[in-house]
């Protein structure tokens, strides 16, 4: 099977086995990252007053800031489930790891949903909201890479780039559920409403989702690259040793490859309508419909950048992405500087096309940098120190620049230099795309 799987023409239609696999990457990362981006889009707009209410009646400023750096904590134990799920993910397989990362970021989101707040529980109810937030960073340490590696280890090998790109879309997607999910909810409850019970509701549909994305996983096959380690007993006793010792290299380049795109499109989900609407006055619920229309961007930019890197190579793709998030990042805010929707949604949407350039090929590269028994180590902790570094505390960091200096044009600046750090590091990458994903 796992040599069959790769020596397929890269023009060979979709295997029905692979349908599943793309469609059992897509879903669960699709309901994953919905789960993590509610919090995200949540912390924007209510969480500072529903859990640190004392602190918003006195300072409002820096009740926003600390509800943003909650964003961020979770970040922090990303490479906890990173080591964890990428110790167990190469000794016991992909798929194992995703049904159970999948699980548990939806219940601890849902029990996001029936947290007590500040008026009801006191200080505590900012303490379990961090705690399930942590239990949120966990488990997306380890979702990504044994997303990735499924449908890159099942693709043919010319089409890595394309089959790699669909749990990337999981992203946008997961973004666009959130985001559509509160535009509807603010748009048909009053601002007391949504405030006093209605933000509970994006929280609790996690549970729906979660039976969904559970069903479709566990139709899926394990990965041909793995089921080819386990026939050849290559597993490694102790993949994480290994890696460090001879893949450190690695670990540190997809780091800081990732630092640029996760800045920018952390920005994007959680911080540009909360401008929009505290500093500029913009309706909340038209903002957070342009946000959904132009996330649409961000998907098929994706989707296409992917499928690009397959003919330009990942890293001349990943070049281009962020060439464009570099040059656009100062000039974006006049735009949306215009308060006016439309230039908003312009504003965002020429950003989707750096974001999707420079994120749909990830998964492809990551693999391909990697020894096959230690990949899913590789990749996830390298993800996750990416995100740590890049969009971990984004939003706070562009929320004390505007607070320090009163100029939006400091936020682009911000990101323009984590797109360019990112350029650099992916040009010191020599292209992998024709490599044994065997070996």
């Amino acid at each position: 099977m796992a040599s069959s799987t790769q020596a397929r023409t890269p023009s060979a239609a979709v295997t029905r086995e692979e349908r599943k696999v793309l469609a059992g990457t897509l879903v669960g990362t699709s309901i994953e990252w919905y789960d993590f981006f509610i919090y995200a889009q949540a912390a924007g707009l209510v969480l500072a007053p529903l859990f640190l209410a004392p602190l918003a009646a006195s300072n409002a400023g820096l009740a926003q800031v600390l509800s943003f750096a909650t964003i961020g904590i979770s970040f922090l134990f990303r490479p906890l489930g990173a080591v964890v799920a990428g110790h167990l993910g190469d000794r016991l397989g992909r798929k194992k790891m995703l049904v159970l990362t999948l699980i548990m970021m939806g219940a601890s989101t849902a029990l996001i949903g029936v947290l007590p707040t500040y008026a009801a529980a006191g200080i505590i109810a900012p303490i379990l909201l961090i705690l399930l937030r942590i239990l949120q960073g966990f488990s997306a340490g380890g979702e990504w890479g044994g997303a990735a590696l499924l449908s890159v280890e099942h693709a043919p090998a010319g089409r890595r780039g394309f089959f790699g790109a669909f749990p990337q879309i999981g992203v946008p997607i997961g973004m666009i559920l959130a985001t559509a999910t509160l535009w509807i909810l603010t748009s048909v409850m009053s601002a007391e409403a949504f405030l006093e019970w209605g933000w509970r509701i994006p929280f609790l549909l996690s549970i729906v989702l979660i039976v969904i994305g559970y069903i479709i996983r566990r139709a899926v096959e394990e990965s041909p690259v793995f089921e080819d380690l386990m026939r050849r007993r290559k597993e490694s006793s102790a993949p994480l040793g290994q890696l460090f010792r001879k893949n450190w290299r690695q670990v540190a380049l997809t780091a800081v490859v990732f630092i640029g795109n996760n800045a920018a499109g952390y920005l994007l989900i959680a911080f540009f309508a909360t401008y929009a609407v505290a500093v500029l006055g913009m309706d909340r619920p038209t903002v957070l419909l342009a946000t959904t229309l132009a996330s649409f961007g961000w998907l098929g930019f994706t989707l296409w950048g992917g499928r690009v890197s397959d003919r330009l190579g990942r890293i001349r793709t990943f070049q281009i992405g962020y060439l464009v998030l570099a040059l656009w990042a100062i000039p974006m805010w006049f735009l949306i500087d215009t308060a006016n929707i439309l230039w908003y949604f312009v504003a965002l949407f020429v950003m989707t096309f750096g974001l999707g350039l420079s994120y749909g090929p990830q998964a492809a590269l990551y693999a391909e940098m990697f020894p096959a028994n230690v990949r899913y180590s590789g990749v996830s902790i390298g993800y996750a120190l990416g995100a740590i570094l890049g969009g971990a505390f984004a939003p706070m960091i562009a929320e004390a620049l505007f607070g320090a200096t009163g100029m939006s044009w400091t936020i682009g600046a911000y990101i323009a230099l984590a797109a360019v750090i990112s350029l650099v590091g992916v040009s010191l990458i020599k292209e992998p795309k024709n490599v044994d994903l065997h070996a």
